[in-house]
């Protein structure tokens, strides 16, 4: 028996970029774009879900629709050398960030928060500065999205129910520091 994972060849990725585009092609659909039978499909996506290649399905839902209309990224400076899992277990605990890494540069950390508006962002940076080892933040608003169809332009958790905050913009161009 082979224990080697199967190749991933030229038709995997035709199936992976048409799921990227809408997971909720069928395989037929991807089948009829590419030349093979839906088996054929839905047994190689089969393979990928197992190998980790396709590690799951999602929505793209617009922000504002759920009440997140204020967008940051914020950059992190932390005391003394912070461990990554020290920062992960700060970032779990706010669920206004949506996307978290540590990076290389000044920064330890890059966050990507979004909020109701620009009083819960503020919030949650005096949240997030408020841990020991946080020496700094420097943050940047979104204005808007260059490319509207990247992950970065859609949520992935929802926003607290808030009917307080309707207006629906965003806020202007903001350095905070």
């Amino acid at each position: 028996m082979n224990s080697r994972p199967a190749p991933f060849d030229e038709l995997d990725r035709k199936i992976v970029t048409a799921l990227m585009a809408n997971a909720r092609t069928s395989f037929a659909e991807i089948g009829a774009a590419i030349g093979l039978s839906a088996t054929a499909v839905k047994r190689r996506v089969d393979r990928l879900r197992e190998t980790g290649v396709i590690t799951g399905f999602t929505a793209t839902v617009k922000p504002s629709a759920l009440g997140w209309r204020t967008e940051a990224y914020v950059e992190v400076y932390c005391e003394g050398a912070a461990p990554p899992r020290r920062l992960a277990e700060v970032v779990r605990n706010h669920p206004e960030i949506t996307a978290a890494m540590t990076v290389t540069g000044g920064a330890d950390a890059l966050l990507h928060v979004r909020a109701r508006d620009v009083a819960h962002f503020e919030e949650v940076l005096e949240r997030i500065r408020a841990e020991p080892f946080i020496r700094k933040t420097i943050s940047v608003m979104v204005l808007s999205h260059l490319l509207p169809d990247s992950p970065e332009a859609g949520a992935s958790h929802p926003a607290p129910d808030d009917p307080a905050h309707d207006s629906g913009i965003d806020a202007s161009v903001v350095r905070i520091t």
